[in-house]
């Protein structure tokens, strides 16, 4: 058995299948996946798993140089945006390296999915909970 805090088999495999580039999506439970893109279903039930949990568990084995989230996540729900700038921040910390922040509408977001190697959905319930994660080099 695994000792790493990622124990989920279809995420865990993901993650280690990530190139320098490739991205990854963790979604809100309503967040329309392509289904070309493989969807790994975590939601459980309202807020479980939340999208931070699914976050650092995920971020616990990937390194991350570039994460996109909506607008709409800024500007309408200001605490949950401040949790994931702190999360952000730790992770950087964590990796001392710095993390490309960017913000898109959701209406473009949506579409920058397809182009995701999986998106996880989770049980977060909170509108434009979305963030993609993409992945960067240890080196």
């Amino acid at each position: 058995m695994k000792k790493t805090t990622l124990l989920n088999a279809p995420v865990s495999t993901v993650v280690a299948q990530l190139g320098h580039g490739d991205s990854i999506c963790i979604g809100d439970a309503g967040l329309p996946v392509p289904n070309t893109v493989e969807k790994i279903d975590l939601a459980v039930s309202p807020g479980v798993p939340g999208l931070l949990d699914v976050f650092y568990a995920v971020s616990s084995e990937m390194f991350v140089e570039r994460i996109v989230i909506a607008k709409e996540l800024q500007v309408q729900q200001p605490q949950l945006m401040s949790k994931l700038l702190k999360a952000i921040r730790i992770l950087e910390s964590g990796q001392s390296s710095l993390i490309a922040l960017d913000t898109v509408k959701h209406d473009d977001f949506k579409p920058k999915i397809i182009h995701c190697k999986a998106s996880i959905r989770t049980g977060e319930c909170t509108p434009f909970a979305n963030i993609i994660l993409y992945a960067g080099v240890t080196f």
